[in-house]
């Protein structure tokens, strides 16, 4: 009868210690059932589960293995499995898989812990953990960016309270936690629809233009109590747009011209299409603004509101219809169709409540930098990274996007 062999070996890595091993144990016939290694700081841990065939017998390979291993000044442990431990183990993978993330400036011994016991709390054990982030300098700066994804398996009873559970320890520790299915879709999303006012850019544009039109506070207060979802979208719309009539066209130029992009965006939109992405503005901004982004970025699609102007005057209404919340929506799952992309594959990022609609069409839906009341209702959120952050939640590592840049600049 077969004998089935756990073996762990740790030490200081080396060049070609996977083909020693294996070409030992490929002398005796073995079948390899599972291997895994990881390498921090050039100290390697490496196990694989193997079955002996009978007629070989474990004595021989675990003794050239030994020596072997011994010589090279690495450490080995032998632990042998039941049958009946491997068929429980191997029935075990087929539960369903998770991925948590875990965003911050630099990730402390704390945070780890507090992810964990989620984790174990609602019956998910981590099979794998992986630093998608780039290692961090000892010197570097206050912008720095940190990323650990957990891959975990399980079945948990109460799967909001689990992501109630990660939102509290999210604003206790500032940090960004993101929690979703380990799919076909997570690496194979194909289109991101953005937001632009406090998403691409860091302004409200209605309020820098009620700035120029000297109804700035007025405007500021109506913009705040629509984003926190105190006032419908279109109303409120309609009442700060009206403040803007009579407005010379002139400014919009020298508005769009100070516009400043989120942290991020750029890097984000640049590694979308370098990765073949396609791209979308869905804004209830204006069109004007949208399309300076559009240039520059390099966007795809654009829908806003478009400002209707008469004599170099804003009139204080808009032409068409009003990109709302419902509008936004629409707008996503028609381009989707337009590109032949599932649902599940689609992006979306805002920051508003109206904002929240299209959200919950998309696959992944992100909050970014968000009020209150969107952070609680969207799936996930960011606010302590830059919107580059959306790469680690599709799976990512910094050396990939780094490296997908690279080449199409060649």
């Amino acid at each position: 009868m077969s004998e089935l062999v756990l073996v762990n070996v740790s030490g200081r890595d080396k060049p070609g210690l996977t083909s020693e091993i294996t070409g030992i144990m490929g002398q005796y016939d073995v079948r390899i059932l599972d291997i895994g290694q990881a390498v921090i700081h050039d100290h390697l841990t490496w196990g694989i589960l193997i079955e002996i065939p009978d007629e070989s017998k474990s004595s021989p390979v675990i003794r050239d293995i030994l020596f072997r291993l011994h010589a090279l000044d690495l450490q080995v442990r032998f632990a042998p499995i039941t049958v009946e431990e491997y068929q429980a183990w191997a029935e075990g993978r087929n539960r369903a898989c998770y991925i948590v993330t875990l965003l911050s400036r630099d990730i402390k011994a704390e945070q780890i812990a507090r992810v964990s016991a989620i984790t174990a709390r609602h019956g998910l054990n981590i099979d794998n953990i992986t630093r998608l982030s780039a290692r961090p300098s000892l010197n570097q700066g206050e912008n720095r960016i940190a990323c650990v994804e957990f891959s975990v398996r399980g079945t948990p009873s109460d799967l909001e309270q689990l992501r109630a559970d990660f939102l509290h320890i999210a604003g206790e520790m500032n940090v960004d936690i993101a929690f979703q299915e380990d799919s076909i879709f997570r690496r194979n999303r194909r289109l991101v629809v953005f937001d632009m006012d406090s998403t691409l850019i860091e302004a409200e544009v209605i309020d820098e233009l009620a700035h120029e039109a000297g109804v700035g506070e007025q405007v500021a207060e109506i913009t705040e109590r629509a984003m926190q979802g105190e006032l419908d979208f279109s109303q409120s719309f309609a009442e700060r747009l009206a403040l803007l009539k009579g407005l010379d066209e002139s400014v919009l130029e020298s508005i769009a011209g100070r516009l400043r992009m989120t942290e991020g965006a750029e890097h984000l939109i640049r590694s979308l299409k370098a990765l073949g992405y396609r791209t979308a503005i869905l804004s209830g901004g204006f069109t004007y603004f949208a399309r300076h982004l559009q240039q520059k970025l390099g966007i795809d699609y654009v829908y806003a509101n478009e400002l209707d102007i008469v004599d170099g005057k804003v009139t204080g209404q808009v032409k068409g219809q009003i990109v709302d919340g419902k509008r936004k929506a629409e707008l996503l799952l028609e381009i989707a169709e337009k590109e032949h992309i599932s649902r599940e594959q689609v992006i979306a990022v805002g920051d508003g409540a109206n904002d929240l609609p299209m959200l919950s069409q998309a696959g992944l839906g992100v909050a970014f930098r968000a009020k209150p009341l969107v952070k609680e209702s969207a799936r996930h959120s960011i606010s302590t990274l830059g919107l580059d952050a959306i790469l680690y939640l599709i799976g990512f590592r910094e050396s990939d996007t780094n490296q997908t840049l690279q080449n199409s600049s060649l």
